[in-house]
């Protein structure tokens, strides 16, 4: 199937954050409210033709910040060899390195340092995606930021109304090929408007609920959530909001 041209018409939706007066919530309904889901290793074709098997983990992962770099690094420690196919290379050469001097995962054969090959005995994919599972935590907590987010985008503005009053505007989006810079143009395969990943059973703004959570706060995602069910109310009843469509990347339902 394919993958949808960029620049179709979104709904959005502005609120105040109920626990900061001074923060605005700007949010994508058309995408949250689509039925984008994760394909990995059921479909994926990955960004880069030479590793498909890889995903979106060929290019290693950026660090937000320090403290997300020393968060992934105490959850590195609780891998083990059984967990982590690089285990090895990892402990003896390090696992992170510097790209325009800032810090990332190594890049192995490929594929972040972290990735699993489909015939390692401990699970394809993200180690410290299993490592989670085992210790029974979200994987929020294992992962770097960038990798638990995509391709849900979290940005910022800053507004100043004619009163005077700022607000910090945070914007929760689809992460578009644009997004990625000059290259994401460049990638033989990309997911978040492709019709093959719009398979879910559940809407982006449930299935990646603890992700939004993360990023936005309890209050502010539970208002947004009312406000996505009561789209998916007025699409369900034909009663599309300013006429605007279901992400056009989400298959007709019967």
């Amino acid at each position: 199937m394919p993958e949808v041209e960029i620049g179709f018409p979104r709904q959005w939706v502005e609120f105040i954050d109920p626990a900061d007066a001074q923060q605005l919530i700007k949010a994508d309904l058309t995408w949250l409210t689509s039925r984008w889901t994760c394909i990995f290793g059921r479909g994926c074709q990955g960004i880069d033709a030479s590793r498909p098997d890889a995903g979106c983990c060929v290019h290693g992962a950026h660090f937000a910040d320090k403290a997300d770099r020393k968060r992934v690094a105490s959850w590195v420690e609780r891998l083990t060899p059984e967990q982590w196919q690089r285990y090895s290379t990892g402990h003896k050469k390090g696992w992170t390195e510097k790209e325009d001097g800032a810090d990332k995962t190594r890049v192995v054969k490929g594929a972040c340092i972290f990735h699993n090959d489909a015939d390692f005995s401990g699970g394809y994919g993200c180690a410290l995606h299993h490592l989670a599972e085992a210790e029974g935590v979200s994987f929020i907590e294992t992962k770097p930021e960038v990798c638990w987010q995509l391709p849900m985008r979290r940005s910022y503005e800053n507004r100043t109304i004619e009163d005077g009053t700022d607000y910090l505007v945070v914007v929760i989006g689809e992460y578009e090929r644009q997004d990625w810079g000059a290259g994401g143009h460049d990638f033989p395969w990309y997911c978040s408007s492709n019709t093959d990943a719009h398979i879910g059973e559940t809407a982006v703004f449930e299935s990646n609920r603890e992700e939004l959570v993360a990023l936005i706060g309890q209050p502010a995602y539970d208002e947004l959530a009312r406000l996505c069910r009561a789209r998916q109310v007025l699409l369900a009843d034909g009663r599309s909001p300013l006429g605007l469509s279901p992400h056009p990347a989400d298959e007709p339902t019967a």
